[in-house]
């Protein structure tokens, strides 16, 4: 693996955590600004440190060429790879990715099997990768302008009040139409099992996910992966609080941890 010319390019820091804490490395939406999950520290408090992955052609990096899903995951692992292996290596990594940004991680985690300190893989709001990209997937990034906005409510998209002001919604469309166009060029290749462990995370109320869906990820790992149904829709933790997820990472942190005492 290829480390990157500037490997923190990739990442985006809150200050969260202690300076040898866990780290979580987040993978953002469609369309999703990576440094959201930062405020998620605050739940974290000391016992680990969030990191927000920014590809090309997001946040400050806007102005370079945007990837496609493959190139994506592969800087971020070499990116990844060569900021842990600064301390060994040993450092427990985590992985967490919301919709694209699950197909992300998961691509991210599967070039990161020699990483010693990878420990968990979570995936929310993602069917198996196997099933990627979906027919509707493929139907919304064939559109453009506001008749992408309106199919977008499928998956709980923008907010009324962005869809009234169209220069608002001008200036937002662009990014999200470039990650669904990511999508819809992914193509799934079969390969050996995650050994790292792995959560599947999915809103009961979410229109876009089915449990045989979720259930495929079982194919992908090692060990049957954990699924967590949680209350809401595709985005459960905009609306409410994060701890549906952020009490899971804690979970993990932790009981890594006592493996590591004992």
């Amino acid at each position: 693996m290829t480390a990157p010319e500037r490997p923190t390019d990739w990442f985006v820091t809150g200050g969260s955590g202690a300076p040898d804490a866990p780290r979580v490395y987040c993978f953002a939406h469609a369309g999703g600004d990576p440094r959201s999950f930062l405020a998620w520290g605050t739940e974290l408090g000391d016992e680990a440190q969030l990191v927000a992955v920014c590809p090309p052609g997001r946040g400050h990096r806007a102005a370079e060429p945007r990837p496609t899903l493959e190139e994506f995951a592969e800087g971020a692992a070499a990116a990844i790879h060569a900021r842990e292996s600064e301390t060994g290596g040993a450092r427990p990594v985590y992985l967490f990715g919301h919709s694209l940004g699950g197909l992300v991680a998961f691509e991210t985690a599967r070039r990161l099997r020699d990483l010693p300190g990878l420990r968990h893989l979570f995936v929310s709001g993602i069917s198996a990768p196997a099933l990627a990209p979906s027919r509707r997937v493929l139907e919304l990034a064939a559109l453009d302008g506001r008749e992408f906005a309106e199919q977008l409510r499928f998956f709980d998209g923008f907010p009324p009040e962005i869809m009234e002001h169209e220069d608002v919604l001008d200036l937002l469309l662009p990014g999200v139409i470039a990650d669904f166009r990511m999508a819809a060029g992914y193509r799934y290749r079969p390969a050996a099992p995650l050994d790292v462990s792995v959560s599947v995370i999915g809103g009961r109320d979410d229109a876009y996910l089915h449990v045989d869906k979720m259930r495929k990820w079982t194919d992908e790992c090692r060990t049957p992966p954990a699924l967590h149904w949680v209350d809401g829709g595709h985005f459960y933790f905009r609306d409410k609080s994060p701890k549906a997820v952020t009490d899971l990472l804690l979970d993990a942190v932790r009981a890594d941890r006592h493996i590591e005492v004992i």
